[in-house]
């Protein structure tokens, strides 16, 4: 199993910049940061393959960036141009099955605790 420990979260205005780190143990073809608001699914944010490009859910693109930082065992996710819409709790994930790396949060075995991110108008 992956152990994952996320941080970074907080508060901030509205156009501001959060950056979440996720301390990981090993990492795996397919990880992703993952976010849940009350009364809703835990949905993708942003895919990270390390066999092909990053990929970013449609309300992510151009405004956050995940990488992986090998050398802190790392997997990041920048966010710039927040808004209350992106308030909720984030949490990073493993998928550690070969093969594609699916968007559904069902396809990943690991999580972390998650972090919150609470973005003011």
């Amino acid at each position: 199993r992956v152990q994952l420990a996320e941080s970074g979260g907080g508060s901030v205005q509205a156009g501001g910049s959060l950056r979440l780190s996720c301390v990981v143990s090993a990492y795996t073809r397919c990880m992703g940061w993952f976010r849940e608001s009350p009364g809703n699914a835990r949905e993708w944010v942003a895919i990270s393959d390390a066999k092909s490009d990053p990929r970013y859910a449609d309300f992510a693109e151009g405004r956050f960036t995940i990488s992986r930082d090998a050398a802190k065992s790392t997997l990041d996710l920048q966010m710039d141009s927040l808004n209350p819409g992106d308030t909720a709790w984030y949490y990073c994930g493993a998928d550690s099955r070969p093969g594609y790396c699916f968007e559904n949060a069902g396809s990943y075995q690991d999580w972390g605790q998650g972090t919150q991110v609470t973005v003011s108008s």
